[in-house]
Order: C-alpha cells, then structure tokens, then sequence
C-alpha cells in the first residue's frame, strides 16, 4: 500500500518533522496527515492522527473516505481501512541517530528501510541479535517498539517478526531494554505486556 504522508500543515513529511521526543533515541512527528488511494475499489482514504502522551501512541482523530472513480465499491467507501494506513504512515514520522556524534543527522524509520514491509533493514537486524550488542540491540527494540506501540500493535509480535527470534526472546528483550532504562514513556496495550 502507497500512503502519502503529510505534516499537519500540509508538507511533506521528513525527519525535520519530528520534534517530539520519545523514549531515550526517537523523535515523533506530533501529528501527520496520511492519504491512500486504492485504484481496485476507486476509494481514497485520508486520516488525521495525534500523538497522545496519555495513550502513548497515534490517535486518529479524522477519516475521510471518498470515491476517485466511477465505479467504486460502495462496501469499501462504507468500511476504510484507516488502520493499515496508520501502520505504513507511522514509520514516516519516527525520526532516529543511527550514531551519537554531534553532528550525527536524524532519520526517518522508512527511510531506513530497504525491504517491503520490513521496519529495519536486514543488516541491522542480523547485527543487534549477536551476543554482545546490548545498548545497540535495545536501541533497535526500542526503535520496533516505539513502531509498534505508536500504531497500537503487538510490540512483541513485531520484534519477533523483524529480528527473526521467538516471541519468549522478544518479551525478554523488550523487559530487559526497559530495565536498562530504555523504552522511557513507552507502553501498549495490545497483546501480551512485557512490563509496561
């Protein structure tokens, strides 16, 4: 799926964007504006969402369905998608230092990201999971659980996927990350917690 991104004044979104920090190495955009086009049923679908501190994650606040061709699914207008839109828009307004130099330059997650449909890119993955690698390997749980829970998706589902481990080893990853104090701020409600 295609979404464009936005700022909520209408620009495109890049790492600039995100002003907002979150947890100990990300920055959030504070609100974006995202809009799918889905040429199958002629229905494009525009969301609006919030970053909620009190929630921990994005909050759609707006949907706008409307029709782009003239024999659209009427079902489809009836029922968006918004939340498939939120999960691919959200990468977009995540901004990380993937060094801690002074004049280290911000990145957007998706901009991260080489493989469709994956958050980080390969490399970084088979690299966090090495013995030996804490602080990156909970820079990286922190980078996929901000993701996750931003979105309001299983956090300990999207680590596993994402860095090719068991479940049991993302739940232990995400308690072990926050007792190292990382994930400050961070909770989901989705799934099975892991100290949150």
């Amino acid at each position: 799926m295609k979404v464009d991104v936005k700022t909520l004044d209408g620009k495109t979104m890049t790492s600039q964007d995100a002003t907002q920090s979150v947890g100990t190495a990300l920055r959030i955009a504070p609100g974006f504006v995202a809009t799918a086009a889905d040429e199958a049923t002629g229905v494009e679908t525009t969301i609006e969402a919030h970053y909620s501190p009190d929630r921990g994650r994005y909050v759609i606040t707006t949907i706008l369905n409307r029709a782009i061709a003239e024999d659209f699914s009427e079902d489809r207008l009836k029922r968006p998608a918004p939340l498939a839109i939120l999960q691919v828009a959200i990468p977009h307004c995540i901004s990380l230092q993937l060094d801690d130099t002074p004049d280290a330059k911000w990145t957007t997650v998706a901009d991260l990201t080489t493989t469709e449909g994956r958050i980080i890119p390969p490399w970084m993955a088979q690299a966090v999971v090495k013995r030996g690698m804490k602080d990156e390997r909970w820079e990286v749980i922190e980078i996929l659980y901000g993701t996750a829970a931003l979105a309001d998706l299983p956090p300990v589902k999207l680590i596993a996927l994402e860095l090719e481990v068991p479940e049991r080893t993302a739940s232990d990853w995400i308690q072990k990350a926050r007792a190292a104090g990382w994930l400050v701020g961070m909770t989901s409600n989705v799934g099975r917690p892991a100290n949150a």
